[in-house]
């Protein structure tokens, strides 16, 4: 069975897809779509984004599955790597996967990211520093860019 239920955010609306287990997907959609049935993970997702934009949460803790092949799986995984507020460029993911050539294939598997948000696709840029494309479009990844830079994790000192 498949449970879905729509967050509101400042970035318009995004759906959340899980198995009951983990998350499969989080896509961004013009209009609300009504939950059917809810689960544990995906009420879990819902509060973890819901802090995620209110600059609460800087780190997800839900279990992803993402559908695709094994290169895309190891660039989403690389993804799960970038700090909150920092960026990496295509070609750094692309030798961190194996192959500093495999930039076009690091920005196909980029787009094709199924988990929104979560898998930090929006965090990845050009090389010179510039925004690429990027699926829910360049003005929601600049937003997610601007939000994160806004909020710096609080270090603990002893002094």
């Amino acid at each position: 069975m498949e449970f879905y239920s729509t967050y509101h955010s400042p970035i318009g609306f995004l759906t959340v897809y899980s198995d009951g287990n983990t998350v499969t997907r989080i896509s961004f959609s013009e209009e609300e779509l009504k939950s059917v049935e809810s689960c544990l993970v995906l009420d879990d997702t819902l509060a973890q984004l819901h802090e995620y934009f209110k600059g609460k949460r800087l780190v997800f803790d839900i279990p992803v599955n993402p559908q695709g092949t094994g290169f895309q799986k190891r660039v989403w995984n690389e993804l799960m790597y970038i700090p909150f507020g920092q960026t990496a460029s295509y070609k750094e993911i692309a030798t961190k996967t194996g192959d500093k050539k495999n930039v076009r294939a690091v920005g196909a598997a980029n787009g094709k990211n199924p988990i929104a948000v979560i898998i930090p696709c929006h965090r990845i840029i050009g090389t010179n520093g510039k925004l690429t494309g990027y699926a829910g479009g360049i003005w929601r990844k600049k937003w997610l860019l601007n939000h994160e830079s806004g909020y710096k994790p609080v270090k603990n000192t002893l002094f």
